[in-house]
């Protein structure tokens, strides 16, 4: 599956009520699902908890999911949002957040996004991600954590992603001017 960082967070996707990695299944001409782990209050980890600008052990909303392309599991992702952001917004607490995901319902309440940052790193699976994504031991994996950012300047998502190396191609656009 190809993933285009500079498209599959276009707002016209959320307007269609498109999540990301639904749009990028459907275009790559694969059936995607999405299996819910688990939604609700976690203690921010210290590595989320700086990128969220808190402390370690504040309360988030935690939504943890594993997606498949065709009935193969390709990645597995947890979102992690503020508290005091999402708090108020029920469709945050919900299996299936509404058209667009949560990013739209975070616009839909005023946090207008304006910026991903994403880090990624290739290494290992370990045990129990490769359980998790039925891969043999010792696969590689792309872990990739994304922060969105709103036009205030606030981190109101972390992601923190792990995906099979064999399932995607990452593509990424960017300008060449200063």
């Amino acid at each position: 599956m190809q993933r285009k960082s500079s498209d599959r967070f276009r707002r016209s996707h959320r307007k269609a009520g498109k999540a990301a990695y639904l749009a990028e299944a459907e275009q790559s001409g694969g059936k995607p699902s999405v299996n819910v782990l688990f939604i609700g209050p976690v203690e921010a980890p210290q590595e989320i908890a700086e990128r969220l600008d808190i402390s370690a052990g504040t309360q988030v909303l935690a939504r943890k999911r594993r997606y498949f392309r065709d009935g193969v599991p390709t990645e597995e992702a947890t979102s992690y949002l503020p508290w005091d952001v999402v708090k108020d917004i029920p469709e945050m607490f919900a299996e299936n957040p509404g058209g667009g995901g949560i990013y739209a319902r975070l616009e839909d309440r005023g946090h207008t996004l304006s910026e991903f940052t994403e880090t990624v790193r290739a290494r290992l699976a370990s045990k129990p991600e490769a359980s998790a994504l039925a891969l043999s031991p010792g696969s590689p994996v792309i872990h990739l954590v994304r922060s969105a950012e709103t036009k205030s300047g606030r981190v109101v998502e972390v992601c923190d992603t792990i995906m099979a190396a064999d399932q995607f191609v990452l593509d990424y656009r960017f300008p060449a001017g200063d």
